[in-house]
């Protein structure tokens, strides 16, 4: 524990946690929502900037089948969002990705479409994978009804009363996207079309724009259902249960391979949030209203935590390690000093000796809540816009070997000639046309094995250079041993947070902690997992709609009752 003194002489520059520790996956897969998560980012940036919101097309039948468009009106420019409604029949409601019809389908467009474009758009978007939209649109999404919720909802709208707080806040949504596409899936804009854009500096804001408005749709179509069932009789939905709904989402392993293939996006998104406690735990003091707002949501965790969903094991022990974690965080701040001598250095490592990783990553992310003007422009560094990276064909073979020294110890370090080191392969599924983990000693999928282990492939890049020069060019033993290239590629562009130190392969892999990592940084709450394979998360409850968004209520929405 460091003293009041050796407090204050490092208080100018407190460094960023070692990759070492930061990149595991037992620590990546306890990560929390926090300040620099790419929903509150883009809240944030609506009000301070003023957005106007509009809906200039609702039209609907009985059954929900229509069209629909929202426009969101920034400083520069308008982004609609053309939402299609359909009516699906119940034995055809699927979550999987291969689904071909859904509840709801959506693109967001960039400007204003026409009654052309309308028409276009009703003849593409409707089939999704089977459609193609254009440049012009920015994101590709559907979702489909709850089927525990949505008619429960409807019916008591329509009868003129509330629908049941225990059932919202059991569920917490209406509908729940299986897929949002964005960055020139099926034919739309690519990102380096956007990506200079103010609005778009922080990565995947066009597909968090997209889930706002569908949240908006949800609203406006269910209260539009019960007036079309009950009549004057009915009832619109409640603006304050309507706050606590967000938009759910079924999320696999087809995403799990983003954080192996994007490495320096990753880099950037741990870099920034690293940095962001870095910054904070250099605060030589801190004043009492930040102390106090960091123990009010402490609070406002510890009261919510034991209604989280955690039906999986995996998800109920970390469950049961927060909630102790909680407890002990807790007791500590009955008597911890907040305010004077770095506290929030002194907090960290109070953390890391007394809570499992889950307390620990909650503490970080909780202590950046005070400290918006510290942190924030941190947002703005997390998306990559340069070119793909290209091998340097001149690095030498000694220079390359000492990179990989310094950046793969971890996969050197590994007997990748034990099966349990080896025991899972990634491949694609052509039935489910997605990344999936398989046995590879129990399944004929090892010739259709994706490059999704860097470890190992980095590891048999090493024992091939091996016998080469220091002094020979990477171009050379490339064009002898090209199978390399991508370990090649990885190693010249290694940097600090961009390699998951853990063994993608290995038997005792669990996928669910790369969902986790990537999710927390969307800001997606009520993770809920069903396997160590597929979770189910909420995105934007408690956010305020349009007509409530403001500099009081754009931010730490996260935290209201319902909402975690």
């Amino acid at each position: 524990m460091k003293t009041p003194a050796t407090a204050r002489a490092a208080a100018a520059a407190i460094p960023r946690r070692s990759p070492r520790t930061v990149m595991r996956l037992a620590r990546l897969g306890a990560l929390h929502q926090s300040r620099l998560s790419f929903m509150r980012v883009l809240t944030r940036r609506m009000a301070a900037e003023g957005w106007r919101f509009a809906r200039p097309h609702f039209r609907f039948d009985a059954a929900g089948v229509g069209r629909a468009v929202y426009t969101a009106t920034t400083p520069t420019r308008t982004y609609s969002l053309v939402a299609f409604g359909h009516d699906l029949p119940d034995a055809q409601r699927s979550d999987r990705v291969i689904a071909e019809a859904w509840d709801a389908t959506f693109t967001l467009v960039d400007g204003v479409p026409s009654a052309a474009d309308l028409d276009r758009l009703a003849g593409q978007v409707p089939y999704q994978e089977a459609g193609r939209v254009g440049a012009g649109e920015l994101c590709l999404a559907r979702a489909n009804k709850s089927a525990r919720l949505w008619r429960q909802v409807v019916d008591a709208l329509a009868a003129g009363r509330q629908p049941d707080l225990a059932s919202l806040a059991e569920v917490g949504y209406l509908m729940r996207t299986t897929a949002v596409y964005g960055s020139g899936k099926f034919g739309a804009a690519d990102y380096q079309m956007i990506a200079d854009r103010p609005e778009m500096s922080t990565p995947f804001q066009a597909e968090m724009l997209t889930v706002y408005l569908i949240r908006v749709f949800v609203r406006d179509l269910v209260n539009h259902l019960a007036r079309a069932e009950g009549g004057a009789a009915a009832a619109e939905l409640d603006p304050a249960l309507a706050t606590r709904i967000g938009i759910g989402n079924s999320t696999g392993l087809g995403m799990a391979p983003f954080l192996i293939n994007h490495p320096r996006l990753l880099n950037n998104w741990i870099d920034a949030r690293e940095t962001a406690i870095a910054r904070v735990r250099a605060r030589p003091t801190a004043r009492a209203e930040e102390a106090d707002l960091f123990r009010g949501l402490v609070a406002a965790i510890g009261a919510a935590q034991p209604h989280w969903p955690a039906a999986h094991p995996i998800q109920g022990a970390k469950q049961a390690a927060l909630g102790a974690d909680l407890a002990r965080l807790d007791a500590h701040l009955q008597t911890a000093d907040l305010i004077a001598d770095m506290p929030w250095d002194r907090l960290m490592d109070w953390a890391a000796n007394a809570l499992s990783e889950e307390g620990q990553e909650l503490v970080a992310s909780l202590m950046l809540e005070p400290y918006g003007v510290l942190v924030d422009d941190l947002a703005a560094t997390m998306a990559d816009r340069d070119p793909p990276p290209r091998i340097d064909g001149a690095m030498t073979v000694g220079t390359l070997r000492r990179r990989l020294a310094a950046a793969y110890d971890w996969a050197l370090a590994v007997d990748w000639t034990a099966p349990a080191a080896a025991a899972r392969a990634w491949y694609v599924s052509a039935e489910k046309r997605e990344p999936r983990l398989g046995e590879r000693y129990e399944e004929p999928i090892a010739a259709y094995e994706q490059p999704l282990a860097p470890g190992r492939d980095v590891a048999a890049a090493d024992r091939a250079l091996a016998d080469w020069p220091d002094d020979a060019p990477v171009a050379d033993f490339l064009l002898s041993h090209p199978a390399h290239r991508h370990s090649v590629r990885r190693i010249q562009n290694a940097a600090p947070y961009s390699e998951i130190r853990d063994n993608t392969i290995a038997k005792d892999f669990v996928a669910i902690d790369m969902l986790r990592a990537k999710l927390s940084f969307f800001g997606a709450t009520r993770f809920d997992p069903r396997s160590d394979r597929w979770v189910r998360i909420c995105m934007f409850a408690g956010a305020p709609y349009p007509a409530d968004l403001c500099s009081a209520t754009a931010d730490r929405w996260v935290y209201a009752d319902g909402a975690l």
